[in-house]
């Protein structure tokens, strides 16, 4: 449970979306699996130093199916996910091997020599975001762009409007009142889906749901709104 505990805390630090996962949470084994005590093979890799720096919790059904169900794959690096993926999909007398909670953009099917081997047989959404504090959450996120952008948001539901002047200079953020014509405007909830990176503003201008001011608009929105990884939560709460 301590090499688990640790190797989570490494990859969530940099996940976009993923939730920390409380000490408490593995000593008690108060969750799914790999953190409830249901039985479960877990396969640790290790670097060449021999610090662990990811896992695979999995169980194969008995009988004619043998199929592997995978239900985590955590990892520190694209390398490392790829040595466990290939442990994973290399077991003897395994007809089937489902992994669940894989991001809808992750290149593990792009690894496959038959690109058509394995296919998506359902995908859910288990994290949304509500930000109350527009300004702390913008500063308190992490950014790969710099630039600026005036924001006008409106929060319907708690009746509140307020104009943002965010400025990104290496990697951080400053984000002020300002009486600047505005660059987009938005409702929250869509600044929410914009927050953590997987939807990309221009796509909510497409859809109506932004109002961009001016045609560089939604590019320079995009461009800021950039991260490095697709959010992704894997576990409810």
């Amino acid at each position: 449970a301590e090499v688990l505990e640790e190797v989570y805390d490494r990859y969530r630090r940099s996940q976009p979306g993923a939730l920390s996962r409380p000490h408490r949470w593995w000593s008690l084994r108060a969750g799914q699996p790999p953190i409830s005590p249901a039985p479960r093979y877990v396969a640790i890799h290790r670097d060449a130093d021999g610090v662990p720096d990811g896992y695979a919790s999995y169980t194969i059904e008995p009988g004619a199916s043998r199929t592997m169900k995978v239900d985590e794959t955590i990892a520190v690096d694209d390398a490392v996910h790829t040595a466990l993926a290939r442990f994973l999909l290399e077991h003897d007398l395994v007809h089937q091997v489902s992994f669940k909670h894989v991001p809808t953009d992750h290149p593990l099917r792009w690894r496959f020599e038959d690109f058509r081997g394995g296919e998506v047989t359902g995908v859910c959404d288990w994290l949304w975001v509500r930000l109350l504090d527009v300004p702390g959450a913008l500063t308190a996120r992490g950014w790969f762009a710099d630039g600026e952008i005036v924001l006008d948001v409106e929060d319907r539901f708690l009746g509140e409007r307020g104009r943002h002047l965010l400025t990104v200079r290496d990697g951080k953020a400053d984000c002020v009142p300002t009486d600047r014509k505005p660059d987009l405007s938005l409702d929250v909830s869509d600044l929410a889906s914009v927050y953590l990176g997987g939807t990309a503003p221009s796509t909510l201008v497409r859809a109506g749901h932004i109002r961009a001011h001016h045609p560089g608009a939604a590019a320079l929105a995009d461009a800021l709104f950039r991260t490095e990884r697709s959010p992704h939560c894997l576990h409810w709460f």
